[in-house]
């Protein structure tokens, strides 16, 4: 990626969003010299977009420590502007209290959170000097939009340094119960954060619902209920400020997925045929993160090979797991049991030459991804928990010849809307291989069927793409004339 470093005035944004991270990534070359590249993920993925339609800033951190180059203004005309953040930071901040802490708690205690009272601390500090750079590049009246659980603080500090600005917050995870949420010790200090925003958006209503429920144990007013798109709830602080809640599922950017030219089928067949040309091929796509299922769905295969429901010489599965968060021990006990398990799998089903399973532990380039999307024709998503998960809707929308089929988390938020998907309950094993088998069995038998059900799932993702998950949130936040 090239880009210019900034000169101009850097403090006069009307439309800026704040984020844990720049959606670059920087990296410092032997002779000093800095390069930036654009960085994968479901956030980034959402968001670049809108921020080049609005010529907007966006701040964040690097992804050094220690680094906060000048303010760089991509070629979309996206200004970044760098916050820095040394290694203790980043370990207190984000693998601690963000990942160690909120991730857990929020996922419905898949692992149990751990309650540290330094990494509250480095929280509080770090998520004001998110708000203070971001008072220092917003103008007077501009619109502030706050990306998910690492700063959650930042609604309420912006609200008391500027109380001009208009300050929208999105959840990009999922908002517990209020019975689970109340087990965190700062959860008072943490709702007064988010308070201070003029409009909290969440994926699902179930989630915005969550959120009510909490301000209402607190003894916040809650007028109305929540809705999907439409701000059809609010609480009433004490100052007269009133803060919307509704739920507004995010999307994916369609445009780079729904086409496929001749060469890109091409290499479809290329790698179907180096793969031994199976019947069918499954693939997984995650970050190698305990809340995923990695795990169960492996072995839902191996129990099916086992049985004879699949045989080992008609499948091939892809499971591309991209490395996450691996300092934290939770997250290498994941990737140890994954590994193990693919090898095992391999060494009793497969044979020289063809394995059962391709296990990939890094990223892979979108235009690869998307040709991986084309050519499986069953995805399994399986998460015990996911605030949306944004693979199951790039996997549906690169199917724009209604092909394929879709295993999906009943717990998974495109559940609620991808209805024609076969959803499973990713904590019973049988129910999962029951439901793989029904996918691959439907694909021989139901050809016609199974083609409407995908059609349906991909008219529901091209129509409700990121624009239109975008702009129903600054709608809903009274900035039409941005959306």
């Amino acid at each position: 990626m090239t880009g210019t470093t900034n000169t101009e005035n850097t403090a006069n944004n009307s439309f800026v969003v704040v984020a844990n991270r720049l959606p670059v990534d920087l990296t410092i070359k032997p002779d000093g010299s800095l390069e930036w590249t654009a960085s994968p993920g479901g956030l980034v993925t959402a968001l670049t977009p809108v921020l080049a339609a609005h010529q907007g800033c966006w701040v964040g951190w690097p992804g050094v420590a220690d680094e906060a180059p000048e303010p760089f203004r991509t070629e979309d005309g996206v200004l970044l502007h760098p916050v820095r953040l040394s290694d203790h930071d980043y370990e207190a901040f984000y693998e601690g209290f963000s990942n160690a802490t909120l991730w857990p708690l929020y996922h419905d205690l898949i692992v149990t959170p751990v309650y540290e009272r330094e990494w509250w601390d480095v929280y509080r500090e770090v998520n004001l000097r998110f708000a203070e750079e971001v008072a220092a590049v917003a103008a007077e009246g501009a619109t502030v939009w706050v990306q998910d659980y690492q700063l959650q603080m930042v609604p309420g500090i912006l609200r008391q340094m500027r109380p001009d600005l208009t300050i929208g917050f999105f959840l990009h995870i999922p908002f517990p119960s209020a019975d689970l949420f109340r087990q965190l010790p700062w959860r008072e200090e943490l709702t007064r954060g988010l308070m201070g925003a003029d409009l909290i958006g969440f994926h699902l209503e179930s989630n915005a619902r969550n959120f009510l429920d909490l301000a209402r144990e607190l003894g916040l007013e809650v007028e109305g209920e929540a809705k999907i798109r439409e701000v059809g709830a609010h609480i009433n602080m004490s100052d007269g400020h009133r803060v919307g809640v509704a739920a507004f599922p995010i999307s994916i950017d369609c445009s780079g997925l729904v086409n496929f030219t001749l060469e890109d089928l091409g290499r479809v067949e290329q790698i179907r045929s180096e793969l031994g040309n199976p019947q069918r091929v499954i693939l997984g796509v995650d970050r190698m993160d305990y809340t995923k299922g990695i795990l169960q769905r492996l072995t839902a295969l191996e129990e099916m090979l086992e049985t004879g429901a699949v045989d080992a010489e008609d499948i091939t599965f892809i499971q591309v797991a991209t490395p996450s968060r691996e300092r934290i021990d939770h997250y290498r006990a994941t990737r140890a049991q994954v590994e193990e398990a693919v090898g095992r799998i391999n060494g009793r089903f497969g044979r020289v030459g063809r394995p059962v399973v391709h296990y990939l532990h890094r990223g892979i380039p979108k235009d690869l991804l998307r040709i991986y999307y084309r050519l499986a024709d069953v995805m399994l998503v399986t998460p015990f928990k996911d605030g949306m998960n944004l693979v199951a809707k790039e996997y549906v929308a690169c199917h724009n010849d209604y092909s394929g089929a879709l295993v999906l988390s009943e717990f998974a938020g495109a559940a609620d809307e991808l209805v024609d998907a076969h959803l499973c309950n990713p904590f019973d094993i049988e129910n999962i291989k029951r439901t793989l088998w029904t996918a691959l069995n439907g694909l021989d038998t139901d050809p016609e069927g199974m083609a409407e059900r995908m059609k349906a799932m991909h008219e529901q993702v091209t129509t409700h793409d990121v624009d239109f998950w975008a702009s129903s949130f600054l709608d809903s936040l009274g900035v039409k004339e941005q959306a």
